[in-house]
């Protein structure tokens, strides 16, 4: 997301800062620099001029002249000027009535339906809801299908008419949801191709019938600038509360993500950032722009641990180690949940200063994580518990049982030997474990 943008213009701010002054001459030279990194990376040009004139303006003003590090400054600035670009505060998904309804639009391969899952799961999971999906893609071939899979996986109701009037299967899904006590309703509904006023009639008519609280737009972010002229699109009929932006885990140069708000003064809600149906999550704008710019991103780093991980178990877990008790099942069930964060790259990402450290460019091989998953669940609970007896015979079962190679078997039982070691350091030199 954002990596070549990225990747430039940190190139563009480590420069400055290496200037004692910023004058009109080198401040020139680096907001052309600026200029077509954001051009390359397909932000629309007259964001790209508006930006640019502003971050020069306040970069020769008085507060960066009189500073003793005029580079750090301009950082700032920058950082601050993309966060405006990007919305500026952060924009809530509404949760507050009995039932809320959120109602899902865009065309046809934007990632809607996918979407809404996620959408729903996060619901679930953050706000505490009971929510119900409701399908209304009576055209597209499985859409439904896929909707009903999508509840199954996540074990979450999809009301569902087959292919009667979508308006009517909208009427039927409040009254259900109110009998049965759901909170929170999404609705999958029909895209096209392209925007025609069929489709336009009968989202309006559904809005008539639902009166959502929220008005979605899913839209691929690989499609560039042309998303642009989407959102005005279904916004100038349907009045859109917010824009969920799709695809930006994929080959995409992010420049819509800077263009949205300014052209077409709608928030972006979520962005997908994975296949899986965890991978959606809430748009900031400050910390998108502390990423852009190599700064990281803590506090989202911290919000993901803090919803993936078991407190207790990992509590627990931090006590065995402390006392030096810690075993491979412990190992095993920590490497469960890392596996709940999602890739490790991306987790890396987040970290502030890893590009200098290089560990941006770090590679994490999923395939021997589960190698080393498939080692330990091949071993009595005896073994996991005491490695110390394993020998050449069992160790050859395990490689066998796991599809590895004994060398394999060794290489982890020596890390886990280390690591166990570096613990009983970090115990005798009174390093204290959060507990």
């Amino acid at each position: 997301m954002f990596d070549n943008l990225s990747d430039r213009l940190q190139g563009i701010m480590h420069k400055i800062k290496g200037y004692g002054k910023i004058t009109e001459d080198n401040i020139g030279d680096m907001m052309r620099e600026i200029r077509l990194s954001l051009l390359e990376a397909d932000v629309n040009y007259k964001v790209v001029k508006e930006f640019t004139n502003s971050v020069k303006e306040k970069a020769l003003g008085e507060e960066v002249s009189k500073s003793l590090s005029p580079g750090d400054v301009f950082v700032r600035i920058v950082r601050d000027e993309l966060t405006e670009l990007l919305g500026g505060e952060n924009a809530p998904l509404v949760v507050s009535g009995n039932p809320t309804i959120c109602m899902l639009v865009g065309l046809q391969g934007s990632g809607k339906t996918t979407t809404i899952g996620k959408l729903a799961n996060l619901v679930r999971k953050k706000n505490k809801k009971k929510p119900l999906l409701v399908a209304c893609d009576i055209y597209r071939p499985a859409a439904i299908d896929q909707l009903k899979q999508i509840g199954k996986e996540l074990g979450i109701e999809v009301f569902s008419e087959g292919k009667s009037n979508p308006v009517d299967i909208v009427s039927h899904a409040l009254k259900y949801a109110k009998e049965n006590g759901f909170d929170y309703i999404l609705i999958d509904t029909a895209g096209r191709l392209h925007i025609d006023d069929d489709l336009m009639t009968e989202l309006e008519d559904i809005i008539k019938v639902a009166s959502p609280h929220e008005i979605l737009l899913v839209i691929d972010a690989m499609m560039g600038q042309d998303a642009i002229n989407v959102i005005n699109g279904f916004n100038d009929r349907l009045k859109l509360t917010g824009v969920i932006l799709t695809k930006l885990d994929g080959d995409t140069r992010g420049g819509v993500a800077l263009s949205v708000r300014h052209l077409t003064n709608l928030p972006i809600k979520f962005i997908g950032v994975s296949e899986k149906l965890d991978g959606i999550t809430e748009f900031y704008p400050d910390r998108m722009a502390n990423r852009i710019i190599g700064m990281g991103d803590i506090l989202s780093l911290v919000e993901k641990v803090e919803s993936e991980i078991d407190e207790k178990e990992a509590m627990k877990t931090a006590k065995k180690m402390s006392k030096g008790n810690f075993d491979l099942e412990d190992f095993l069930s920590q490497l469960n949940q890392i596996k709940k964060l999602g890739p490790l790259e991306n987790l890396i990402k987040l970290i502030p200063g890893t590009k200098k450290m290089g560990l941006d460019k770090a590679e994490i091989d999923p395939k021997r994580m589960k190698h080393i998953e498939a080692i330990i669940l091949s071993m009595t609970p005896e073994e996991r518990k005491n490695p110390s007896i394993l020998k050449a015979s069992r160790k050859e079962r395990i490689a066998k049982g796991s599809g590895t190679s004994v060398m394999e078997v060794n290489q982890l039982l020596n890390q886990f030997e280390e690591m166990k070691k570096m613990m009983k350091m970090l115990n005798n030199k009174n390093f204290k474990f959060p507990m």
